[in-house]
């Protein structure tokens, strides 16, 4: 991009917990996603956010220290010891906050990835998680890194450590391809938080983490069958299902076009199914959408590859 309009980044929706893997897996999608553009200002020290687009209610805080995008990018620069010229962040807003597709994920990462860029890569992408993590904190408090590392990294991944930052992209088979629908409500993640038991019985530990594990297995061997038999949340999604209109309606229709899983994305009340290949996804994206449409409920819905590439100029 011509250096009179800055540097222009996009940065992906995600969607995390993967079904059995609540707040250690996630997944990039295509679309929708943020962008922000960041160019050298030298009326300033530090970062500056001088407009925010897509955000009609005004909802979004200016202050450096209070927007997820401008949080992550000024720590990087207090990390390195940066006093050079002053940067200007414009956020542009392609996704709602409450959807389940981290949308404050999004702009932490693309804002932290836009400044390092500017700044011609003080750090290797990779080493960028921590700062997009503690920028997503401002939005909910929670330290996790299931939206911020497949937004960074891309493709599907596995989050060891959210406070060490330490996540891992893991083998998948080629061709998966993902329905998500976003019915028009919202639902805060911490709100969505606030309704979970924070006790697990043992039996159930224990059946999930076997989920997980054998979900990673079959990924890994491109084992589809044991992938399916293994991407059932049997801990969170019986919790959150009633805060999302239609759940268990969408959810069937999925599971009867043969769905590897379908779950609740992020904090909802987006709804994700994974399938084998695009030919699946497409109808069953038209059978999902149709329980929305019956039911009178506004959705979006978004049919997408698993994006491999994370974050990215543009």
């Amino acid at each position: 991009m011509a250096e009179h309009n800055g540097l222009r980044v996009f940065a992906p929706a995600t969607v995390a917990n993967v079904s059995c893997g609540y707040d250690v897996m996630g997944f990039a999608i295509d679309s929708p996603g943020d962008e922000v553009v960041v160019r050298f200002n030298d009326s300033f020290t530090g970062i500056k956010i001088l407009s925010i687009h897509g955000d009609p209610d005004k909802k979004l805080p200016y202050e450096t220290a209070k927007n997820t995008a401008s949080v992550s990018g000024q720590m990087l620069l207090d990390e390195i010891g940066y006093t050079g010229k002053g940067i200007e962040m414009h956020i542009h807003k392609k996704m709602k906050s409450g959807t389940g597709l981290g949308s404050s994920a999004a702009s932490a990462v693309a804002g932290v990835f836009a400044v390092n860029e500017l700044l011609n890569r003080p750090f290797i992408r990779r080493d960028l998680l921590k700062f997009a993590i503690e920028g997503e904190r401002i939005a909910d408090g929670a330290v996790h890194g299931d939206n911020v590392a497949p937004c960074l990294m891309g493709g599907m991944v596995l989050v060891r450590d959210s406070h060490e930052a330490e996540a891992h992209r893991i083998f998948i088979p080629d061709g998966l391809h993902a329905v998500v629908i976003y019915p028009h409500v919202q639902v805060l993640t911490k709100d969505s938080r606030a309704v979970l038991d924070a006790t697990v019985p043992l039996e159930k530990h224990i059946k999930q983490s076997a989920n997980l594990a054998a979900m990673v297995l079959g990924f890994s061997r491109n084992d589809l069958g044991l992938v399916q038999r293994s991407m059932t949340d049997i801990i969170i999604e019986p919790q959150r299902a009633a805060l999302i209109p239609c759940f268990y309606d969408v959810q069937k229709v999925a599971q009867e076009h043969d769905a590897l899983g379908c779950s609740i994305s992020g904090a909802g009340p987006s709804i994700y199914a994974l399938f084998a290949n695009s030919i699946k996804a497409e109808k069953a994206a038209v059978e999902m959408s149709n329980v929305y449409r019956q039911a009178s409920v506004k959705h979006d819905v978004h049919l997408s590859p698993i994006n491999m590439t994370g974050v990215k100029i543009v």
